[in-house]
């Protein structure tokens, strides 16, 4: 049965099943996330429960730290449906705004395990901080439990490489350009993941249609250009992206771009969610003395990226 995306408790209806709950941001969904699902499931399955997912619509930073929002692994859509794939039953996807930062650690279990009586077991990564101003912690959930009476899974971290896996590490590998690690972090194939938006036709205009991916709030590859795979709608379709400024157009705020030209496509992308898969780098960015120069080069990294394809 496909996922439930709840957008308030009352909305599962178990009766009288337990249910086991996870909690986090899980951005990425990393190693470390699958092992706080898979435990989650499993205490479901033990006891014919529904395995649910805690999650929030936005970095919690958007709203407590504007200044120190990280830029994020994976699209909302993309991360609900790798959570999806591992066969969690349902997910509240909670609106994280002003008024729930404010709601302490203790009050946000207390609503949470009254909403979702009766609740068997919470699973969390062990340094899970929540709750106004992050008071809550591990301490705290198994205090909370034993009154209650639920159990408390704080799951210590994956290792890969001698080192924990995390979402910043991730990041900072995706930033890096080292794609291979990322997809080890992961446990699956990195794919930037966005929705196509309305750009201003240059593409079109060269001769070589681009879909312009919204990333605004995404951790990004390194810029230049790529050879790809994307995936529409479930078809793959290969393809040629560039990530940067357009160096070679004169425009009075340089702003950078995530362009994909899709080989072999023709339709409409607007407003559509694509998944962009790497398969190689072809080129950096550069600057050409003219678009004639510019639309020259296209074309050849085109025929390296069918090559390479």
């Amino acid at each position: 049965m496909p996922m439930r995306i709840l957008h308030a408790a009352n909305e599962l209806g178990q009766g009288p099943r337990k249910v086991c709950l996870a909690i986090g941001f899980f951005d990425g969904v990393h190693l470390g996330h699958q092992q706080i699902l898979r435990q989650t499931l499993t205490d479901a399955r033990q006891h014919n429960g529904l395995a649910v997912v805690i999650t929030f619509d936005q970095h919690p930073n958007t709203v407590v730290a504007p200044h120190r929002v990280p830029p994020l692994i994976y699209s909302l859509p993309k991360k609900l449906r790798v959570i999806e794939s591992l066969g969690t039953d349902a997910l509240l996807l909670i609106h994280f705004d002003k008024v729930f930062s404010r709601l302490s650690a203790e009050e946000f279990i207390r609503t949470l395990t009254r909403e979702f009586a009766p609740t068997r077991c919470i699973c969390v990564g062990a340094n899970f901080l929540f709750g106004h101003r992050r008071t809550g912690n591990v301490d705290l959930l198994r205090a909370l439990g034993k009154e209650l009476g639920f159990t408390v899974h704080g799951l210590a971290s994956v290792s890969l490489d001698g080192k924990a896996v995390s979402s910043t590490r991730i990041r900072e590998r995706i930033l890096a350009g080292d794609l291979d690690a990322v997809s080890q972090m992961l446990g699956r194939s990195y794919a930037l993941c966005g929705k196509v938006v309305h750009g201003e036709g240059l593409g079109r205009q060269l001769g070589f249609p681009t879909a312009n991916i919204d990333c605004a709030r995404l951790a990004l590859p390194p810029g230049g250009v790529y050879a790809v795979q994307v995936q529409v709608e479930g078809r793959i379709y290969p393809g040629v992206l560039n990530i940067g400024t357009r160096p070679t157009i004169q425009q009075p705020v340089p702003q950078l771009r995530v362009e994909a030209h899709l080989l072999d496509f023709s339709g409409d992308l607007y407003d559509q969610e694509v998944e962009i898969a790497f398969v190689e780098k072809l080129r950096d960015e550069q600057k050409f003395a003219s678009t004639l120069e510019l639309r020259a080069q296209i074309a050849r990294d085109i025929l390296e990226a069918k090559a390479k394809l």
